[in-house]
């Protein structure tokens, strides 16, 4: 089982690549995996993230308690960078309708 703060690191991650591309599907599951993760294991709801030039900012509700967490820019969109500096290696797979 993931500690709280690395199912948020991964969802936010993710969830910064789906952002980027909402119509690559494995994207989207890995993001839906987390926010399983998130809610059914963890008990997080109400997530509201903000940004800046240096940090994302997470504030969530866990259980009865509101509380909040932050992360490196750098740290979060390392996939998203690497994703677009070699495109070819990560085809992006579509949504059907």
């Amino acid at each position: 089982m993931n500690s709280l703060q690395d199912a948020l690191y991964n969802w936010l991650t993710i969830k910064v690549v789906c952002d980027a591309r909402p119509d690559d599907l494995a994207a989207k599951e890995t993001r839906n995996f987390f926010e399983e993760m998130l809610t059914a294991e963890h008990h997080v709801s109400k997530i509201e993230i903000t940004t800046d030039n240096v940090m994302y900012f997470v504030s969530y509700q866990h259980g009865e308690e509101t509380k909040k967490a932050r992360y490196p820019r750098e740290l979060i969109e390392i996939m998203l960078n690497q994703i677009n500096q070699e495109p070819n290696k990560y085809e992006d797979y579509p949504i059907e309708d």
